[in-house]
């Protein structure tokens, strides 16, 4: 994400900067995202994959710090930087990281504001969603650009089928799951109407293929769980 996101990006990260949302962001994914620590770990897993033991790995959107704290615990030689345009969910990082926040170092901003690396590993997980296509498109180059030759990459956002009868029936799973995870259902339909209205979400080939256009290669899929993909790649 960069500074020229859209209108539509640009709410959403507004909705992130309330204290108050900020500090109860933990419960959403968890009733959204099918197995959302398990994306967490296999993420950890993936980024050791030829990552030295002192790798330093770049965190596009890590406010809230859930993803942070999962890869620092899985990896206690690693550092970061972790990059978020939304001031209150850094603060909230801060509190989850604790005593981590010896091995990371947080960013107010965007992809432009992140240093320029060479990082060894970076993630970029419920975040790339927010992007119209071409604004995502420039923020998975400038993530390439950041990275070692070789190094690996994690992305993983919400991304369906797109066809017009497909599109409303996997929001449709997206709201049941989210009810049957727990959500209030007033809630959980408020939450799809703004997801079927606002996010640019793309079909998971469209996906595959920013990655490639964007210099990564080795693109593949390790994670499909309702509206929700992620991928693995090569710098």
């Amino acid at each position: 994400m960069s500074r020229s996101a859209e209108p539509e990006a640009m709410d959403f990260i507004a909705a992130f900067n309330d204290p108050q949302a900020a500090a109860h962001y933990a419960e959403g994914p968890r009733r959204f995202v099918p197995g959302y620590e398990a994306l967490h770990r296999m993420t950890a897993i993936l980024l050791a994959e030829g990552s030295p033991a002192n790798a330093r790995v770049l965190v596009l959107g890590a406010g809230g710090g859930l993803e942070l704290r999962a890869l620092a615990e899985a990896h206690p030689t690693w550092s970061f930087v972790g990059i978020d345009p939304a001031r209150e969910m850094l603060k909230e990082a801060e509190r989850v990281l604790g005593p981590l926040m010896d091995r990371v170092t947080l960013v107010e901003g965007y992809i432009d504001d992140a240093p320029s690396g060479p990082f060894d590993a970076a993630a970029c997980l419920l975040t790339l969603h927010f992007l119209e296509p071409a604004e995502r498109a420039a923020t998975v180059r400038a993530i390439h650009q950041r990275l070692k030759q070789g190094a690996p990459f994690v992305a993983a956002h919400g991304s369906f089928p797109q066809g017009e009868d497909e599109r409303p029936r996997w929001l449709d799973r997206y709201e049941s799951y989210a009810v049957a995870s727990g959500s209030d259902r007033v809630q959980a339909h408020k939450a799809r109407t703004a997801v079927g209205a606002h996010l640019p979400t793309l079909s998971p080939e469209q996906d595959a293929n920013i990655l490639s256009a964007g210099g990564f290669s080795d693109v593949a899929l390790f994670f499909a769980a309702f509206t929700w993909r992620g991928w693995v790649a090569r710098a």
